[in-house]
């Protein structure tokens, strides 16, 4: 039996002959088979190796979804280079002389990408298939043969793990549960629906919450548009909001205005009013004319007039202008014409020039 399990642990460790990932560059490339298991292949590669390594590997992804470094599109719509791995946090940009537009619809799989230390898990990051990657002569071990399910499980076991490359205190779960997010898996919804419950600290409830919204699409919101309506910790609930308002399912935004007109926080209404602004619905202008009317608390007003300054400057300001008008309560007017201050616009001008005449 030992002899066995000294075997098994050998022919996790060889490498195989298999396709080094595409677009993947300045790195010491070498790559294996996973199908004797993604956990316990990706225990001996770490295992193997003192200093910095970067593992990874490839898996459908959910509605096309795509993932590169911040950065990643010039003003001129050209896309960069690619993505130094080991820039500051993993977020640096090269640029490239085959510098092509970036496919916004995204590719049809993602790379999930671990960066170890010594042995030690210190950074997860998510990547489509056609983001160019520099590893900055780091050793790459590429993964082949890996189920969606196996991935999601690794990456789960990795959700509250302390980062112990980053600052005191901060944990893997956002780098995690991004990728997570992005699995074509069931599986997927099933780990950010448990990093939802109760029993989970408050900030990675919020986490999950957002990546619901941002990739896990009609599932997501499903989960979002209960959890807005039931849970009891408003704090909680102002993060749903802010979630929702990412979700492209049609009725998220009247999920996002029924809390803007009936949640009993005012900071959560006042949140809702924020982020439906933030949306393109064509019945956001009316939601916040009507809190500023009608909502009791003058904080929730507040925060609905600056949420008519961010609606684009043709419908925005107008109802500023009308605001500062005629409004009967002294601190929206005053509100209102604070933000047509900030305006900039001809029509804000006018108006200040009208009052000063008067």
């Amino acid at each position: 039996m030992r002899s066995a399990a000294v075997v098994f642990s050998l022919s996790l460790a060889m490498p195989v002959a298999a396709d080094v990932p595409a677009g993947v560059t300045n790195a010491r490339l070498e790559s294996r088979s996973a199908a004797a298991g993604l956990d316990a292949t990706v225990k001996v590669v770490l295992a193997s190796h003192t200093g910095p390594l970067w593992t990874g590997w490839a898996v459908p992804t959910s509605g096309k979804q795509a993932s590169c470094c911040w950065s990643s599109v010039d003003e001129a719509g050209r896309g960069c280079g690619g993505c130094l791995l080991e820039g500051k946090d993993g977020e640096g940009v090269f640029q490239g002389r085959d510098q092509r537009p970036v496919a916004l619809e995204g590719a049809n799989r993602i790379r999930v990408l671990l960066r170890a230390v010594d042995g030690r898990v210190e950074r997860i990051r998510a990547f489509s298939e056609d983001c160019a990657l520099d590893a900055a002569g780091v050793r790459f071990v590429w993964l082949e043969d890996v189920s969606p399910a196996e991935s999601v499980s690794l990456l789960a076991k990795l959700v509250g793990r302390a980062d112990e490359g980053g600052k005191p205190g901060r944990h893997l779960d956002d780098g995690a549960m991004a990728a997570i997010a992005f699995h074509a898996d069931p599986s997927a919804d099933a780990a950010l629906e448990r990093y939802v419950a109760t029993s989970q600290p408050r900030e990675r409830r919020r986490q999950a919450a957002f990546w619901m919204g941002q990739a896990r699409g009609a599932r997501g919101y499903e989960v979002l548009s209960r959890l807005v309506r039931e849970d009891a910790d408003p704090r909680f609930r102002e993060g749903a909001v802010f979630a929702l308002s990412q979700s492209r399912e049609p009725k998220a935004v009247d999920t996002i205005i029924d809390v803007a007109r009936n949640d009993a926080s005012g900071e959560v209404r006042g949140q809702a009013v924020f982020w439906l602004a933030q949306t393109d619905a064509r019945r956001a202008p009316q939601t916040i004319q009507a809190a500023i009317d009608d909502d009791p608390e003058i904080e929730v007003k507040k925060k609905a007039v600056f949420a008519l300054s961010l609606l684009p400057k043709a419908e925005g300001v107008p109802l500023l202008i009308g605001l500062a008008r005629t409004h009967k309560n002294h601190e929206v007017r005053k509100q209102a014409m604070f933000w047509l201050g900030q305006s900039g616009d001809a029509r804000a001008l006018a108006f200040f020039e009208d009052v000063l005449r008067h």
